[in-house]
């Protein structure tokens, strides 16, 4: 049986002998590394099933659900450029416009050319789908209270932060694999 390998704190990444620390705390680092990578995978599934439930309530795909959350969180009343909200979705820029021109023909965005440069097509929420948007928000809101129940704000607060963190080092983490390949 292979022995498992040392661990750095707070790092999900196999690593040689870390100074001052035995080899029962890295394994059980690892093990706490692998329970939490679990837990973020399982998280991952059940907001895609509700993504798919909010999706479905508007009769749209849970890719497009997600189009349209990013334009509620970016738009500012200018329209928000198809990369910035690929940007956000870790997707490709070519599918987030041949989904938002699907959203554009069934009501629930707009699409306008930029006056600055027309190659960029801003995109904005149609009144159809801020309205129905608005419409589920008190669902959403009842499901936040009951999923958050156990969060004051401070530590509700300090999750997102390690989130972030681990958000940024995870997308390094991928860099570096795709440098190393």
């Amino acid at each position: 049986m292979a022995r498992p390998r040392k661990v750095a704190k707070g790092v999900g990444t196999t690593l040689g002998d870390e100074k001052g620390r035995g080899y029962g705390d890295a394994a059980q680092n690892q093990d706490v590394v692998r329970r939490l990578l679990w837990d973020i995978a399982s998280i991952n599934i059940h907001l895609d099933e509700i993504r798919d439930f909010w999706a479905k309530a508007l009769g749209i795909s849970s890719p497009q659900w997600m189009i349209l959350m990013a334009l509620a969180d970016l738009d500012r009343g200018q329209g928000v450029p198809v990369k910035d909200v690929s940007t956000m979705l870790h997707v490709d820029p070519s599918f987030v416009t041949t989904q938002s021109k699907i959203l554009e023909k069934n009501g629930f965005m707009r699409r306008i050319a930029s006056k600055d440069d027309a190659r960029v097509v801003l995109m904005s929420l149609s009144d159809k789908a801020s309205k129905q948007i608005s419409n589920l928000s008190v669902r959403q809101e009842l499901l936040n209270q009951f999923i958050f129940a156990e969060f004051d704000a401070c530590a509700l607060k300090d999750v997102t932060d390690q989130l972030a963190s681990l958000r940024k080092r995870l997308e390094k983490a991928t860099l570096k694999l795709s440098a190393d390949i």
